[in-house]
């Protein structure tokens, strides 16, 4: 039992504060009541009663004056008697309750963090370099003032976490296209960066709206290394495409010559045909023409 009840988590409710426009009203009236007094006093009336008109008047005044606070819009009072809670106050303008209530003011605005660059090795143990901007605000007041020393430290210490998170469960990136990776998939690792975030910061009472990686590179050490991989890489794949394609062009030219009989081709012929088409169509530079103007067999 005493284990659940340090576990317990604080919940948001509304405070019982009311307008501080209708207690203006009741502050100006108690001056009046003490200018009276006062004016009482100098015509030489009845002592007593300027005396006690007064010393209420001020009392009141008084008392009323210091249970006034004032909130702008987007932002929120926690009111709280003798360290209890008592809930909180979202109604921006002038606002009153008792004089003994401790009203602590919290922002419930958007916020906007861009995290430092973070060294983290990918999926593939490659090190790379990761930062992110996260949009967040405040939820639940009384989680974040009561469940948490620093809220703001708390999502910033968040945010670093899922960070580093996220970059180690991807790769960096992919040539195939068969994986999910944090170049080539950014909405997804996005998406999936708000989720953990989210589940991260939810006991602090905070709410994040968006995520996304501003920076993303792999580290200095082995950047120039995983250059010439990658440029390898695509001209590996270029090559593929390039060949694949030729292929495909031979094969059909071939076909029709065949279907329309333009040409009847033995296996010899069809061979140097083959290997000329196969040059022209994959060579890097221009081809230049050669008229036989023999045989083939000759």
């Amino acid at each position: 039992m005493a284990g659940d009840r340090a576990l317990r988590r604080s919940a948001e409710r509304e405070a019982a504060t009311m307008s501080g426009y209708g207690m203006l009203v009741v502050v100006l009236l108690a001056i009046g009541l003490v200018v009276w007094g006062f004016t009482q006093f100098r015509d030489g009336a009845d002592n007593v009663l300027a005396a006690i008109s007064v010393a209420v008047g001020g009392l009141v005044a008084v008392f009323v004056s210091v249970g006034f606070y004032l909130l702008q819009p987007n932002q929120a009072a926690a009111i709280l008697l003798f360290g209890a809670y008592r809930g909180t106050d979202r109604t921006t303008g002038l606002r009153w309750t008792w004089p003994w209530m401790i009203k602590k003011k919290i922002s419930v605005r958007i916020h906007n963090i861009t995290s430092e660059r973070l060294k983290v090795n990918d999926l593939r143990g490659n090190p790379i370099e990761i930062a992110s901007n996260v949009v967040w605000r405040v939820a639940d007041t009384a989680q974040a003032l009561f469940d948490t020393d620093d809220y703001k430290e708390f999502v910033h210490i968040q945010i670093e976490s899922a960070v580093r998170t996220i970059g180690a469960r991807y790769p960096y990136d992919d040539f195939t296209h068969q994986e999910t990776t944090l170049r080539g998939s950014p909405d997804i690792i996005s998406d999936e960066l708000q989720v953990e975030l989210q589940d991260r910061v939810a006991a602090a009472g905070v709410h994040i709206d968006e995520c996304r990686l501003t920076h993303l590179a792999y580290a200095q050490e082995i950047a120039q290394a995983m250059l010439r991989r990658q440029q390898a890489e695509a001209v590996v794949s270029a090559r593929a495409t390039l060949v694949a394609g030729a292929v495909g062009m031979v094969e059909m030219a071939l076909t029709q010559l065949s279907e329309k009989n333009v040409v009847e081709l033995d296996d010899e012929r069809r061979a140097a045909m083959v290997s000329n088409l196969m040059v022209v169509l994959c060579s890097e530079r221009d081809t230049q023409p050669v008229v036989n103007a023999g045989s083939l067999y000759q």
